[in-house]
């Protein structure tokens, strides 16, 4: 048995779009003396990714001036960080993270996962190849100089698009994988580590969801 799993995004692109009218309302919003930054949240806020790099390049072409920078000397504190992140394309706010994670003493482990562990196959490439954009640095030689053991071969999996493509997923093989998982960690003395990379970074998400809800009425517990 199978299904079929449908992602359902959470900021769709608005209505009657004009990307002009937006770039003269923001720039409206900071010219002169105050800035109305509500007027700044209530557009870029209801717009979706495509259509905030469509204001950005219509703002430059239009008016002639770079709208981050603009938004850069009107805005201050954590909103400013905010709203100059909404207008980055994802793969390069998230490069951005990754490099902060890694730079310097130490490295924010939480960080790398969060940022990687969620991502398709399609958007860890446009991650991989801007980070060397960004940095000329391949990502994988980074992560590699700054992680070890288990950790850094779980990330290394996930970088090179091992994980399955989102679409069809198999109930029947979900009870399979929730076994192997509960006979290789929670059933046993120690930790099958390999079975773990195995499924958790192959495995599509929706057949994650399912592979976990079975674990959870294997061993009574929602984590492996």
């Amino acid at each position: 048995m199978s299904w079929y799993y449908t992602p359902k995004p959470t900021v769709v692109p608005a209505e009657g779009f004009d990307a002009s009218a937006d770039a003269n309302a923001l720039r409206a919003a900071m010219k002169g003396f105050g800035t109305d930054e509500q007027a700044i949240i209530d557009i870029l806020c209801a717009r979706s990714n495509g259509q905030r790099m469509q204001i950005l390049e219509t703002y430059s072409s239009e008016l002639g001036r770079d709208l981050i920078e603009d938004l850069k000397s009107e805005l201050g504190g954590k909103f400013e960080d905010v709203i100059v992140a909404l207008m980055m394309p994802p793969e390069k706010y998230l490069c951005k993270q990754l490099h902060k994670a890694m730079d310097g003493m130490g490295t924010n482990e939480d960080a790398l996962i969060e940022i990687l562990a969620p991502q398709t196959n399609e958007e860890v490439k446009k991650i991989v190849d801007c980070y060397e954009d960004m940095y000329n640095r391949p990502l994988a030689e980074h992560l590699c100089s700054e992680t070890d053991g288990s950790f850094r071969r779980l990330l290394t999996m996930i970088i090179v698009g091992a994980r399955d493509p989102q679409g069809t997923v198999d109930a029947d093989l979900a009870v399979e994988q929730a076994n192997q998982l509960y006979n290789a960690g929670e059933a046993k003395l120690g930790t099958d580590e390999e079975v773990f990379y195995k499924i958790l970074a192959h495995a599509s998400f929706d057949q994650l969801e399912i592979v976990f809800d079975e674990y959870k009425k294997l061993s009574g517990r929602t984590k492996c």
